[in-house]
């Protein structure tokens, strides 16, 4: 059984519940964690040791995790008898390349839930530019804003929204009544924010009017942008709701249909073929997944 240094204390516990308990659900019930954290840290131990600790999905453990279950046993109830001593803890490093307004909505609002559940993960987020994928830095993951069908990466798709318009309640006031925002008369009244993200084609094209895309007017390549010029009386925005909720939540812009269009484009993780395959990587993309469901 090889191994390099001192494995994580979330690691050693997570392996001593389940082999106790013989179960995953169980063991992440007892410490307060999801069981896909419990199948991760399993896993990030696994590959720390070189070995399989369970031989079957029933949780039954093998030689070795037998035998390296009394160490780990005897280590755990030593250092309940010390607290102030621990195993030194080692970081990993994960660096995803991150769209800006999915970051500051999504993202950094739950990191805390993250360290809590994977507090060996040093996490290292940069920004990536919608629908050209440029990034900074090589990232170990992406999240891509854009069609999918990614030839260069693995991917999976994460957030699918649909569009629907809306503006300030000072753009209203001055510009309104809107009644919808489905016919050329409203559309005709109103400054239209353009951004490549989000094509005005998709909402024309689901209230049945035949309209080339808008030529003139404010222009952004991120959708907070967008929403922070709508917000200020600049126009009206096409706008994602849950992307967009804190804008909507705030009161800063107003829904002016029921109606949604679809778009184009949808939010994807992405990663190198293998890249999986590293525990850390696996951990982020599922949670990231399962936040967003």
């Amino acid at each position: 059984m090889a191994s390099h240094g001192i494995p994580p204390i979330q690691c050693l516990l997570t392996f001593e519940a389940v082999a106790r308990l013989r179960s995953a659900g169980k063991a992440a019930d007892e410490l307060c964690v999801t069981p896909s954290a419990v199948s991760h840290r399993i896993r990030q131990l696994e590959s720390q040791l070189g070995t399989k600790l369970f031989g079957r999905g029933d949780f039954t453990l093998s030689a070795d995790g037998a035998a390296y279950l009394q160490s780990v046993r005897t280590g755990l109830a030593a250092l309940q008898q010390l607290p102030f001593s621990q195993p030194a803890k080692g970081r990993t490093r994960l660096r995803v390349a991150i769209t800006p307004t999915f970051c500051r909505e999504f993202v950094v609002p739950r990191l805390e839930l993250f360290r809590n559940a994977y507090p060996e993960i040093e996490l290292i987020l940069q920004v990536s530019i919608p629908l050209l994928d440029v990034t900074a830095e090589d990232a170990d993951l992406e999240v891509r804003f854009g069609v999918g069908g990614y030839a260069d990466r693995d991917h999976r798709l994460i957030l699918r929204e649909e569009v629907t318009p809306a503006c300030s309640p000072g753009f209203i006031r001055d510009y309104g009544p809107f009644n919808g925002f489905d016919s050329a008369n409203e559309i005709d009244r109103a400054d239209l924010i353009r951004s490549p993200l989000e094509p005005w084609s998709s909402w024309f094209a689901h209230i049945g009017l035949a309209r080339n895309e808008p030529v003139v007017g404010a222009q952004f390549n991120d959708m907070g942008l967008v929403y922070d010029a709508a917000a200020a009386g600049l126009g009206m925005a096409l706008l994602r709701p849950r992307l967009g909720n804190a804008w909507l939540q705030s009161g800063r812009l107003v829904r002016l249909s029921r109606r949604s269009a679809p778009s184009p484009h949808h939010h994807y993780i992405c990663w190198k073929p293998g890249t999986l395959e590293r525990w850390e990587c696996a951990a982020f993309a599922d949670w990231l997944e399962q936040t967003l469901a």
